[in-house]
């Protein structure tokens, strides 16, 4: 585990959507089929937009940071903000 310091960097500096696939032990990225909720979106919007997760989970952290899963994408949110969007490979 290595690269996973490597990987988040990765995802952070990434502007279009991607699902992250490890082929061969080698992690690439291949861009997002899905509309994912914009960086600096509103819990409120998302919500409206996406409708309501599938699961919501705890606030964990400082600061806190909380995690809703919709089918095919997960949310990840600093208080009521998204901080970052991933893609969930079917």
């Amino acid at each position: 585990m290595k690269s996973l310091p490597a990987l988040a960097l990765l995802l952070l500096a990434s502007q279009a959507p991607a699902e992250i696939l490890v082929v061969d032990d080698q992690v690439q990225l291949r861009e997002a089929a899905i509309e994912l909720p914009a960086r600096g979106s509103l819990m409120t919007a998302v919500e409206a937009k996406f409708g309501a997760p599938r699961a919501r989970h705890a606030a964990v952290g400082s600061p806190p940071i909380t995690r809703w899963d919709y089918d095919g994408f997960s949310v990840y949110f600093e208080y009521q903000h998204v901080v970052h969007a991933v893609a969930i490979p079917r």
